[in-house]
């Protein structure tokens, strides 16, 4: 497996009960060699051979820490609290060349303030409680009273160990709570600020999902028991225990949070720059209106690891999924679970929430029953003296041991949960009796949750929503670029994920003077729907020829010749003609050659139907649709540099514009949805050229073939780049971007070293008629604009800045449209670089110029 060439030797950074079951379950990896538990508790102590505890270092000293990961060869950190992600303990890994099972400091403010969470909930439309933040006593107060909401929740925005909320019975509560945190300081800084928001009826819900920064792999939703005593009484806590499956997480509750709440933050989180990696807890309400997200954790719950991990099947290792979030291939990972339920109870001190005694001495009888655990949280073991050879366990927190046990039912799981906790005793322990109630005493009836009032009209369209994930297609090239790479060989080698491919004729072993060849391939995608509708077949003939030779001319080649597949279920000899006729035309305005190409009849391969848009409902026939794929070969001749030269990138580097025909060949399927939307057909006026009375149909401009960029880039590149690829020497024209799939924000990094950042200014060119009807039909947001469409930007040039005016110049001579976009700037710090690519390409200026 991809990640597994050498033994797993993991750092578990954390003492608690979570960091137990994680050791656990890790250990009984055939990948794992070693865990080192820093600092660890009892439990671990305890654990088998491949557990070792850890003292020294602590776990809040990042140099030392990494110092002895790096001295025991750990390739592995997985930090269990949420402390040291807090602080930044995986830009401490990523420094140090270690992986990181854990998200970034960014990532981390998710749990690390409940404000920048709840600020974040609003920008993306997450459901969650109303509420306010303050950070002055005497403003929350007036808050307090002025507010018309019948109960509020008081939390304190910072880290309060799980203990930082309180629900006040009424004002005076409400006002003495606010004192305590803000003024007496009950939470230290973490009560700086509080959040105060509405109090949410309904039952509460966990879900625990395993996150690369794209995929979402959840485990099955669980139900935690925060409150001290029986009934849901008293103060909060850590959590007293938890069960799962819980009868109210339906099939279709469970897709509703995955599609309202848990694919828009990880989407969020990824296109506001801080992807999430590792595990995210999202504790939810499930109120009758629907689920209301109450807060995020970004480690694993607890007791809810406990809870789940004894959940996952024997063929689901926790090590694998673990190193596929961290490489970015969780898509190709299947975590399974057992058919069982399973049931955690916390044994607690004495006092507990409140203050309590440590170094109590536990006993524990065993055995403890089969398909039960006991995880550790609040215990040590005291080193041995000459008259008490042997270590004593003793409590060292509030939250002591854990007794877990899996079962059929919930309720033999439970009872063997408290068969496990009457076999340990010390003195003051207290432990809820009642945990799992709710399910045991509820009737089969779920809990309600009517559909959303939304209306579909005035929902903003996403390119995901049309069934296109372009974050899958990321993913997929994680996955095959270590098959490309077995295939290396002498001339090239096999990577993939540029705009095109690589191959060294004079390192094949061909005369020195030999140039390098560069391959692209590509298709039209679901454009071809709208050619099959109106039954249109050159200009995409156009577009299959654009869509490869420009991503040659990005790395400098000259396109050479042009090969194409034409694929159908039942072949039409006049479609095909018209469509290799516009390759033909391509191929003339690239100066290519058309060499060859294959025509393939498949009948009963290809479905009937147009997908939703025809022009006077008359769609192909069943089997006469078809689609085509195009490869072309271009060459860099001996001495000239391939492009992008990335060495002699650096800030203050200009981005030039070049500007698009309109949509070119990407983000078709949500331009569909568009159309559809706005109850248009493809044989109607098109709205955005002079109101509808230009005598443009909608389909006709929409098929406007992708502008191909070839003959002006080379006259460019022969005017400017003329330095050979000597040492030292630079390019005026240092890379291009094709902007296609992925639209501004994903393909301009493709060009830049990591260092690097592209800052554009979308004030600097006018949004072209289409994308503007595009946005506002649709409802678009500003960032789905940049990150599905060109915008009116179709190549992007990465120039020297002395001499960025020449060439805008030289380019509008040659006929293009030139402006300059924007400029090149150092990322800064290590950690804005480990942020994503969606941090690599910043559009300013959205909102002012592309307004609708």
């Amino acid at each position: 497996m991809e990640g597994l060439d050498q033994p797993l030797r993991i750092l578990l950074v954390g003492n608690g009960g979570r960091e137990h079951a994680l050791a656990w379950r890790l250990s009984q990896s055939r990948h794992v060699a070693v865990i080192y538990a820093c600092p660890g508790n009892g439990g671990t102590a305890s654990g088998g051979s491949k557990i070792v505890n850890v003292s020294d270092p602590s776990t809040g000293d990042f140099p030392r820490l990494m110092t002895f990961a790096k001295e025991q060869g750990v390739n592995l950190v997985v930090p269990g609290a949420e402390a040291p992600l807090v602080a930044g303990i995986e830009g401490a890994c990523r420094k140090a060349g270690i992986r990181c099972f854990g998200p970034t400091v960014k990532a981390a403010e998710m749990e690390g303030s409940k404000t920048f969470a709840k600020r974040f909930m609003e920008r993306h439309d997450i459901p969650t409680a109303k509420f306010g933040s303050f950070k002055d006593y005497d403003d929350a107060v007036l808050f307090l009273k002025s507010n018309t909401l019948e109960r509020v929740v008081i939390k304190a925005d910072g880290l309060a160990a799980g203990k930082g909320v309180v629900i006040p019975s009424n004002m005076d509560e409400a006002v003495s709570t606010l004192k305590e945190i803000m003024v007496d300081k009950t939470f230290g800084a973490a009560g700086d600020e509080v959040i105060i928001e509405e109090f949410l009826e309904g039952e509460e819900l966990s879900v625990l999902s395993f996150c690369d920064g794209y995929t979402i792999r959840s485990l099955p939703p669980a139900q935690d028991h925060k409150q001290i005593r029986d009934g849901d009484q008293g103060p909060m806590t850590g959590g007293m225990g938890c069960y799962s499956p819980t009868k109210i997480a339906t099939p279709e509750l469970i897709e509703e949070i995955h599609q309202k709440i848990l694919r828009p933050t990880i989407d969020g989180m990824r296109k506001e720059g801080f992807p999430f990696v590792g595990i995210l807890f999202t504790g939810l309400m499930i109120t009758p209106s629907g689920p209301r997200v109450l807060e995020y954790n970004v480690r694993g719950g607890d007791p809810e690891t406990e809870t789940l991990l004894p959940l996952l099947s024997p063929e689901t290792d926790l090590a694998e999924v673990m190193l596929a979030c961290t490489d970015r291939y969780l898509d190709a990972m299947t975590i399974t679970c057992t058919p069982n339920y399973s049931a955690t109870v916390f044994a607690v001190a004495g006092g507990y929430p409140g203050p309590y005694a440590r170094g109590e001495p536990i006993t524990i009888t065993s055995p403890t029953p089969s398909d039960t655990m006991l995880f550790h949280a609040g215990t040590t073991l005291s080193p041995p003296t000459p008259s008490s050879p042997q270590p004593t366990l003793l409590t060292s927190g509030g939250r002591v041991i854990a007794a877990n046990a899996t079962a059929p039912t919930l309720q033999h799981a439970l009872e063997k949960a408290y068969a496990a906790i009457k076999t340990i005793s010390y003195n003051g322990i207290s432990y809820r009796r009642d945990i799992g109630h709710r399910d045991l005493n509820r009737t089969s009836a779920s809990l309600a949750t009517p559909p959303s009032s939304t209306s579909p009209s005035s929902t903003p369209l996403t390119y995901a929503q049309t069934g296109v994930s372009l974050t899958s297609a990321t993913t997929l090239l994680s996955l095959l670029k270590p098959l490309t790479t077995s295939t290396s060989r002498p001339g090239a080698d096999a990577s993939i994920g540029g705009f095109g491919g690589l191959f060294s004729l004079p390192l094949a072993g061909y005369p020195r003077d030999s140039p390098t060849l560069i391959g692209a391939i590509d298709g039209v995608g679901t454009k071809l729907l709208l050619a099959h509708a109106l039954g249109i077949h050159t200009s995409v003939g156009v577009d299959l020829v654009a869509m490869n030779v420009n991503d040659l001319i990005v790395q400098g080649a000259e396109p050479l010749f042009f090969l194409d597949c034409f694929s159908t279920g039942r072949l039409d000899v006049g479609v095909a003609r018209d469509f290799v006729e516009g390759v033909a035309a391509g191929c003339r305005e690239a100066g290519c050659a058309l060499v060859g190409g294959e025509t393939a009849e498949m009948p009963g391969l290809f479905a009937r139907g147009t997908g939703g848009l025809s022009g006077e409902g008359e769609g192909e026939e069943d089997g006469e649709c078809y689609d085509a794929v195009g490869a072309a070969v271009g060459a860099v001749r001996a001495g000239r540099k391939i492009l992008p030269d990335k060495e002699f990138m650096g800030g203050g580097d200009v981005l030039l514009g070049l500007g698009s025909a309109g949509c070119h060949s990407n983000g078709f399927s949500l331009v569909r949805r568009v159309v559809e939307r706005a109850g248009l057909k493809l044989t109607d006026a098109a709205p955005w050229v002079d109101g509808g009375e230009g005598g443009k149909k909608v389909g006709e401009e929409l098929l406007t073939p992708t502008r191909i960029y070839v003959k002006a880039l080379l006259a460019a590149f022969a005017e400017f780049n003329t330095s050979t690829s000597g040492e030292g020497e630079k390019s005026v024209i240092k890379g291009l971007a094709h902007i296609t799939g992925g639209g501004l924000v994903e393909n301009v990094p493709r060009a830049l070293p990591k260092h690097l950042r592209a800052r554009i200014d979308a004030r600097k060119w006018t949004l072209p008629p289409v994308f503007r009807w595009l946005k506002k039909e649709g409802g678009v947001e500003d960032g789905e604009m940049a990150r599905v469409w060109n915008c009116g930007v179709g190549m992007v040039l990465i120039v020297d800045a002395a001499r960025a005016e020449e060439v805008r110049a030289f380019l509008e001579e040659k006929g293009e449209r030139c402006f300059v976009i924007g400029r090149v700037e150092e990322m800064g710090s290590e950690a804005e670089q480990g942020e994503g690519e969606g941090n690599r390409c910043v559009v300013d200026g959205c909102e002012e110029a592309w307004k609708v």
